[in-house]
């Protein structure tokens, strides 16, 4: 079994060429911009860490892993131009470098690019895995609109935030894991036990990242620090504080929200501090990632062969960038 470091190493070298036409240069020079920022490739690599699971990793599994990352490359040139954030990874946004004409249809045609890898798959797996790739890319389509609606509401209950965060972040990791499975000749049972797996660990991941916006450090991140803040967008966070403040820190907050005060991320970050939701969040984290660990113990092979998906676990949950 090879180790995410490893599987991402030669995830990168081949992942590394070109895989847009030349012209017009225009539009595809957008998109080789953004695939050079590179990334962690946490998705495509658990898919391949999916796949070794069961047997020797398949050209097929590289085909989806590739895939998987176009899909998610997609997603990130969007959400950025949703956001209006001018910064990933620490460099210029899509938009904000190419204009948002083009970083649309930069994204629109990295999504294409997502579909045509998937078609070179052996036939006996394109109907199942195609099935889960559509559906997933569905629902973190919808997980992102309702992640906007928040936006507009007042409150948000914290069981409707983690229906949305399970739907933009957590069926996708999922979805990669079951994806590598099925190419494994894993039965049904494993594959639920993954899917379940990548579900779970995907909402601990959403806690941790939720938890960076606002206190980790931007130059680890390649983020704008308090970004969730200044858009308004709830998170894990602002859900508890709003739920669980006194009423004047209530008050204040929803002051700031509604404004663009120069000093709104800091006074935000003051209340979020003064109402511990810092240490919350590391517990409820832990909830989720306990459950996430439940489902691959439960996984019917050697313990030593899930070993990589453990130690991966542990970073992402425990990453300050």
């Amino acid at each position: 079994m090879q180790s995410f470091k490893e599987l991402a190493a030669a995830f990168s070298t081949r992942f590394n060429t070109s895989h847009f036409p030349t012209e017009p240069r225009t539009l595809y020079a957008a998109n080789d911009y953004f695939l050079k920022l590179g990334g962690k490739h946490i998705r495509p690599v658990i898919c391949l860490m999916g796949n070794e699971l069961f047997d020797t990793i398949s050209l097929d599994a590289w085909h989806v892993a590739t895939a998987i990352e176009l899909f998610h490359n997609f997603t990130l040139i969007h959400d950025d131009i949703m956001d209006a954030a001018p910064l990933r990874r620490g460099f210029e946004t899509v938009h904000y470098k190419y204009g948002s004409n083009t970083a649309l249809l930069a994204g629109d045609v990295m999504l294409v690019a997502a579909y045509e890898y998937l078609n070179k798959i052996n036939s006996n797996y394109l109907k199942p895995v195609i099935n889960i790739f559509s559906k997933t890319a569905r629902e973190v389509c919808e997980g992102q609109q309702i992640d906007m609606d928040f936006e507009k509401l007042e409150n948000v209950s914290l069981n409707d935030y983690l229906k949305m965060i399970e739907l933009k972040t957590s069926v996708l990791l999922a979805a990669s894991l079951k994806m590598g499975a099925i190419l494994g000749g894993a039965g049904e049972g494993n594959q639920n036990h993954l899917y379940e797996f990548g579900e779970n660990l995907g909402i601990a991941f959403q806690i941790q990242d939720d938890y960076l916006d606002a206190f980790g450090d931007p130059e680890k991140f390649g983020k704008t620090a308090g970004g969730d803040i200044k858009q308004n967008k709830k998170t894990f966070l602002l859900i508890h504080v709003l739920e669980t403040a006194n009423e004047q820190l209530q008050k204040e907050l929803k002051e700031l929200l509604n404004n663009n005060a120069e000093d709104k991320i800091e006074r935000v970050l003051k209340i979020f501090k003064d109402c511990n939701v810092d240490e919350w969040s590391k517990e409820l984290k832990h909830q989720y990632f306990n459950k996430a660990l439940h489902h691959l113990n439960e996984v019917a092979v050697l313990n030593t062969r899930k070993q990589p998906l453990k130690e991966l676990a542990d970073f992402l949950i425990q990453r300050d960038y």
